[in-house]
């Protein structure tokens, strides 16, 4: 898998599928050879005859002949693919920076959005992981190593590690300074991201927030995410109520919106007025979650109002898709054959408002990073036109588009197919949400791992306490370049380029993952 959970947003219809047994796609390649075709070989061919079809910048894409898609090869048949889908993803080119729509500043010549899926984020997505149930990332200086977050009942929870743990050996080593991008040779960087992402095992020793020492062997499990990480109510000066709630994935409803409605009951019933969005390392996830914390968010007075519009490319609006098309030839219900058009129209698309629980505020803070991303800055964006939204931290992933699974055989293929627009007719975020600009109000300032979820003296969260408070945000905490220090610290874009580097295979989608909307167009 290229990419971990990050920052995307995805529509899984869980009907679409290729190159299975008996495959449906005509090879692209006019081999003159007697062989049979692979099974890889039909694969990479899907690979690019669906992109053709269905991605968003289809029309930017070279003939079959110039790109041949059987070219790309490797012992290892995942990363073969892997290479083809990034070399589709560079040919599509954004006007606005004469660089590539997917151009990902950590690995130019990769993807930023597209991704083949082992089935290691659909599993995620539905709330199950597979790992030691933390995200690390390196705090101010090169020899700060921090844990981010800790999902409970995660091999990591159960051992009692937290968030803003200080990691001082892997295996017994304690060399693992940050060595990245100009800094060195990148030999810690790689150990400690095989060790925490790519190990079955680890021992840690770790400083905790309470200063103690302690050393912990753990084993990837797997285990059920609760994407509510903390949910408490704060008091302001002033003694109304603020509600503070870390959300960090967006899993399924099934599993996201009881733990969601638990939350806002509790903040309805004390009386919060003020709401703060703690989406800091939310790589993103399902539509149909982030449409339901906009509605649990959104004042009842917009209920029933335009939420957003989504935008698919010519092919699916015109029905030129034969296919996606083959893949719904039998009703779900009669069980008859047809050909059936689905409704790719602006208008067969439109989303509404439709107001979830009671609570009422008209002010909400989001936390983000450059790890905030797709269905977390689609939940933002819709929320926009509608009420006072301001956003604090550091700038946004910036990936305004999403996309639908498409079975490969034995793999998930994910391209952009879509892009949204709220109902102010804002979007194409590609730089990412910039706090405390004149398009984002709110603040800049660097995450702050030293302190727990929920504590008031964290920095984002202070930030925001202070403008509840006195009317202003606080003064951002400078972090200086000291070249001739022997223990050397990070400057601000040096801190944001090092989080890129250390997550640059984190997950980041929107998955549509609603029905689409039919037109029978005929029977066979």
């Amino acid at each position: 898998m290229k990419k971990i959970f990050y920052v995307t947003l995805i529509v899984l219809t869980g009907l679409i599928s290729a190159c299975k047994k008996n495959p449906n796609v005509t090879p692209v390649d006019n081999s003159k050879t007697a062989s049979k075709p692979s099974t890889l070989d039909l694969i990479r061919d899907s690979i690019y005859l669906y992109a053709k079809e269905d991605y968003l910048w289809f029309d930017q894409l070279p003939d079959s002949a110039t790109f041949k898609p059987r070219s790309f090869t490797n012992a290892d048949d995942l990363t073969a693919l892997t290479a083809e889908l990034d070399k589709l993803s560079q040919y599509a080119i954004n006007p606005a920076t004469n660089l590539p729509y997917e151009y990902y500043a950590p690995q130019p010549g990769s993807a930023k959005y597209s991704f083949i899926d082992d089935g290691t984020v659909s599993a995620e997505l539905n709330g199950v992981k597979g790992d030691f149930g933390i995200d690390v990332q390196y705090y101010k200086y090169i020899n700060d190593l921090r844990i981010e977050y800790v999902y409970p009942g995660s091999p990591a929870g159960l051992a009692g590690l937290t968030r803003g743990c200080r990691i001082t050996a892997i295996q017994g080593v304690t060399s693992i300074n940050y060595d990245g991008a100009g800094f060195g040779s990148g030999t810690n960087l790689k150990a400690v991201s095989n060790a925490i992402y790519n190990s079955g095992t680890i021992t840690m020793t770790v400083t905790t927030l309470s200063g103690a020492s302690k050393t912990v062997s753990l084993t990837t499990a797997s285990y059920n995410v609760n994407p509510v990480l903390k949910d408490t109510v704060l008091t302001a000066s002033d003694g109304h109520k603020i509600g503070y709630i870390v959300f960090n994935s967006f899993t399924s409803d099934a599993v996201a919106d009881p733990v969601l409605n638990a939350a806002f009951s509790n903040f309805t019933s004390q009386n919060v007025s003020d709401l703060v969005v703690d989406l800091r390392y939310n790589g993103g996830g399902y539509v149909s979650t982030a449409e339901y914390l906009d509605n649990l968010i959104v004042p009842a007075s917009k209920n029933g109002t335009l939420m957003y519009n989504t935008y698919y490319n010519s092919n699916l609006v015109q029905g030129k898709d034969p296919l996606l098309g083959k893949q719904w030839r039998k009703d779900p219900v009669s069980g008859q054959d047809y050909n059936y058009q689905f409704d790719y129209s602006v208008a067969g698309n439109a989303v509404n408002f439709k107001k979830a629980g009671s609570l009422n505020v008209n002010r909400v803070f989001f936390i983000v990073t450059g790890q905030t991303a797709s269905a977390s800055e689609l939940t933002v964006n819709n929320l926009r036109p509608e009420m006072n939204v301001q956003i604090v931290g550091d700038t946004s992933y910036g990936k305004p588009v999403g996309f639908f699974n498409i079975n490969i055989n034995k793999y998930e293929m994910f391209t952009p197919e879509f892009s949204t627009l709220n109902s102010a007719n804002q979007g194409g975020y590609y730089a990412g949400f910039a706090p405390g600009s004149t398009t984002y109000p709110g603040f800049h300032d660097l995450d702050d791992l030293s302190k727990d979820f929920g504590d008031p003296t964290e920095g984002l969260l202070a930030d925001i306490l202070s403008f509840i408070n006195v009317g202003t945000y606080a003064v951002p905490k400078p972090i200086i370049q000291s070249l001739n220090s022997s223990i050397q610290t990070f400057s601000l874009g040096q801190s944001r380029a090092i989080s890129r580097d250390v997550h640059k295979n984190k997950f980041t989608g929107l998955v549509f993952n609603k029905k689409l909307k039919q037109k029978k167009v005929g029977t066979n």
